[in-house]
Order: structure tokens, then C-alpha cells, then sequence
């Protein structure tokens, strides 16, 4: 069981890599919009990404799943996705597997990277060895892949239309479900895959001018679909207002002589999900100490889409549910004032809940009790950071695997024993950290990245 969270974990963290670019592709589209800048060819380049959304993934995730990230291993997923599609409307032309052809092209070939990319063979086929062996098996496993996709994907393809057209239909309960179960796997990364079938799978819409079709809640978002949005619009009062009220909720229920060593870290974090969406930071302070909380948290997320979607407001962003999305996408939204003003009482609630239930179960968040007040409250430099994760994940040579999203590392270590988890989380920077066997992953903030780079360089 150990082993495929693992391996669930790691498709999680790949899928961040092509969903990276959206934030990019989103900004060129809506920037060049008629309602914008009106500029058709900057709004043509942002289109491009989603109009080649199912190539990208099958790059972006052959590269993320390779153990070293070798461009190679993206260049086999795209060659992978090539055949497999062209393969496929051989077959039967009306067969379309969208974005999830890029996904397993990309995990096809990540696997097969990380498997055969030291493979040598004979000398006279020397050339063909290493990294040039991945792109040969890959070619092979994709025209084999599309062989059983030829036959297993039609009954496939109804049965994911079918469970698309119900949650669509489902309407104010299908996306409290979504937004319930979007929190719920956050502890666990695995929100990633989830959110791949919602945002890019679920659901169809054809341009009635160019004929193009796009799939998913934010593909038809931005493809102009005045349906889609649905799933999304909800995450911006929980992520603009209800983390911010958190952060102060946890701020007053803090001792008074504690305030000022941590008013500069929970506004900072408030400010990051307000502006950015990302909402990590915050939920990991009280994500372990009070596991029925952030389970109340699920379901106010579930409630803010409901609402939303039932006040008629459809809305969406490139990267997250933040400030800068809810802008830039003002002129595509339906009904995107509404959000602000959702967004006033969902800070209320949570910030009633919150302060209600710190108190009341005497939860000990940041600041309630001095000894779980940081060593230093003096800011730590990034390389000491990095230093004193890797001390706590017991060395570079208790260090098997490491990677990142966008807020956190992902680390496999190879003795759990020689592990301390809890001086992990104490350090300083570090905003929570939990394990699942060997598979151990730890909250930075947005800058998880530049740790894990110097993390890498040290081991």
C-alpha cells in the first residue's frame, strides 16, 4: 500500500510541471482578449498552450516522473502521445482520449525512462543504447498501448462522459463533493489527479466558430464555454477570504506577548493565499493538530462552490483561486462580484469556526503555547533551511529521492529510523511535515523549489 502511495504521490508531483505553464498561457489569452488589450496575436500565443494542452502534459509528465528529470524522457512522451493518437483515429476515428493521452503517454514514458535509460547493448548497436533505447521502447509500448485503447476505450470513453455529464448535472451537490474531496486529498498530494479529471476531462464544449473542442471545466472555461467555471468559481471566496481569517483567527487566539513574533508570518501567508491562491501554508498549521477541523474546513469548501454555483457565479483560473486570477479573468466570469461579496461572510465563518473551536478544544496552534513557539524567531537564510531539513531527514545519505511542488518537498528516504520527523516540522521555515512509510513530504511555501535545488546540491 506503501508503495502505490508513492507512486500516486509521484504522478501527483509530475502533473505540477505542465500545470505550471498555465498560469503563463492564461495571462497571454486573457491580456489579448477583445474585452483586454484587444491584441489577436498575443491572444493566439496564449491559446496555443491549450490548444496543445494534451502534448504538454505528456512532456511535462514524462520529465517530471524521471528520476533525474531528463529532457529525454518528455521527448519519449511525446513521441508516445504521437502514436498513440494518430494510432488511434486509425482504429476509430471517433475515439478521443483528449488530455488523458498526454497523461499516460507521459507516465508511460517516465516509467520506461527510469527503467531502461542505462540499458546497454552490443557494441554495433551501441548508438542505440542509454536514453536512445527509452525512445525505441516507448514508440513500441505506445503502438501496443493503442492496440488495447482501440478496443477498451470506446465503453471507457462513454463511461467517463456519462460520470462527466453527471457531476456537471449534479450542479450545486456535484460540486460540493468536488470541493469536499479536493481538501480532503491535500494532506496526501493526490488533489493534483483529481483536479486533472475535473479541470481537463469532464465535460465537452465545440467552438461553434472554429470547431475546436475542449474538455474539462477550465479547457472550456477559457475556450469560451459560458457554462464552464462552475468547479472553480467557489475555490475564491474560501482561498481569498476564508485561509486569510484563518490566519487572524489563529493570530488573536495567540498569546498577547506571542502576537509580535508571529503577526509577520501568518500575514504573510494570509497574503500569499489571498493574492496567489496558494492555501497550503496556512492549512498545514492546523491540518495535524486538528484532524475534525480541517475536516470541517472540507466541507466549508464543498459549501463555498455550492453557494457560488447556486448564486449562478462562474469563474476560473490559470493557476489558483487568488486575487490575481479573480482580475484577470474579471471579463470572462459570470457574475464575478458576487464572489466579493461570498466572500465577506465565508471570512466571518471561518473566522467564527475557527476562533470558536481554537478556544473552546484548546487547540495548540502558533503562539497558544510558548514551547511551540520556533527556537529563533530571527528569519533563517535559505541555505540554512535547506541545511537543517536535510540534517532532520537524517543526511544525503538517508536521501533516496527529492522533488517538489508547488509548496512543499517530496523526499523518499531510505530508513525511516534514522528519520526525525518532528524536528523536521520544527524547523524553522518549515510549516508542516508528515510521512507515509518512506514517502515523506514537508510544507515549505512557494519557496519548496530553490529548497529542493539546494537540497539536491548538497546530497
Amino acid at each position: 500500500m506503501s508503495n502505490w502511495f508513492t507512486k500516486l504521490q509521484s504522478i501527483g508531483k509530475a502533473l505540477m510541471l505542465p500545470i505550471a505553464v498555465l498560469p503563463a498561457a492564461a495571462l497571454l489569452l486573457r491580456l489579448g482578449a477583445p474585452d483586454v488589450l484587444n491584441i489577436p496575436f498575443i491572444t493566439k500565443a496564449g491559446g496555443a498552450v491549450f490548444d496543445n494542452l494534451a502534448l504538454i502534459f505528456s512532456i511535462g509528465i514524462g520529465v517530471g516522473l524521471a528520476k533525474d528529470n531528463n529532457g529525454a524522457a518528455g521527448l519519449a512522451g511525446a513521441i508516445g502521445y504521437l502514436i498513440l493518437t494518430s494510432a488511434l483515429k486509425t482504429i476509430d476515428e471517433t475515439l478521443n482520449m483528449s488530455v488523458l493521452a498526454g497523461i499516460v503517454s507521459g507516465i508511460e514514458a517516465g516509467i520506461l525512462y527510469n527503467r531502461y535509460h542505462t540499458t546497454k547493448l552490443p557494441e554495433y548497436l551501441g548508438f542505440f543504447g542509454g536514453r536512445r533505447f527509452v525512445l525505441i521502447v516507448t514508440a513500441a509500448v505506445s503502438i501496443i498501448l493503442a492496440a488495447i485503447f482501440g478496443v477498451i476505450w470506446g465503453p471507457c470513453q462513454t463511461f467517463i462522459h456519462a460520470v462527466g455529464e453527471w457531476i456537471i448535472g449534479a450542479g450545486a451537490l456535484g460540486t460540493f463533493v468536488y470541493g469536499v474531496l479536493n481538501r480532503l486529498l491535500i494532506p496526501v498530494g493526490l488533489h493534483h489527479i483529481l483536479n486533472s479529471f475535473i479541470w481537463f476531462v469532464f465535460g465537452e464544449y465545440t467552438n461553434p466558430v472554429t470547431g475546436a473542442v475542449a474538455t474539462g471545466d477550465l479547457n472550456r472555461f477559457f475556450a469560451g464555454d459560458p457554462t464552464a467555471g462552475m468547479f472553480m468559481a467557489g475555490f475564491f471566496p474560501m482561498m481569498m477570504f476564508g485561509m486569510p481569517a484563518v490566519a487572524l483567527a489563529m493570530y488573536h487566539a495567540a498569546k498577547p506577548e506571542n502576537r509580535a513574533k508571529i503577526g509577520g508570518m501568518l500575514a504573510s501567508v494570509a497574503f500569499t493565499a489571498f493574492l496567489t491562491g496558494i492555501t497550503e501554508p496556512i492549512e498545514f498549521m492546523f491540518m495535524f493538530l486538528a484532524p475534525a477541523l480541517y475536516a470541517v474546513h472540507a466541507v466549508l469548501t464543498g459549501l463555498c462552490l455550492a453557494v457560488t454555483y447556486s448564486f449562478g457565479v462562474l469563474d476560473g483560473f490559470g493557476f489558483s483561486a487568488g486575487f490575481i486570477d479573480y482580475v484577470i479573468d474579471w471579463g470572462l466570469a459570470t457574475k464575478p462580484e458576487m464572489i466579493l461579496v461570498i466572500g465577506v461572510g465565508v471570512f466571518a465563518l471561518y473566522y467564527g469556526i475557527f476562533s470558536w473551536a481554537i478556544r473552546q478544544f484548546d487547540i495548540p496552534t502558533i503562539g497558544r503555547y510558548d514551547e511551540d513557539m520556533p527556537v529563533s524567531s530571527e528569519k533563517v537564510t535559505m541555505s540554512e533551511l535547506s541545511e537543517q531539513v536535510l540534517a532532520a531527514l537524517g543526511g544525503k545519505e538517508n536521501l533516496e529521492e527529492i522533488s517538489n511542488c508547488a509548496t512543499r518537498l517530496r523526499c523518499t528516504v531510505k530508513d525511516v529510523n534514522k528519520m526525525d520527523l518532528e524536528r523536521v516540522k520544527k524547523v524553522n521555515g518549515v510549516r508542516g511535515a508528515f510521512a507515509t512509510g518512506n514517502a515523506v513530504q514537508v510544507v515549505i511555501g512557494t519557496n519548496a523549489e530553490h529548497v529542493a535545488n539546494e537540497i539536491i546540491a548538497q546530497s
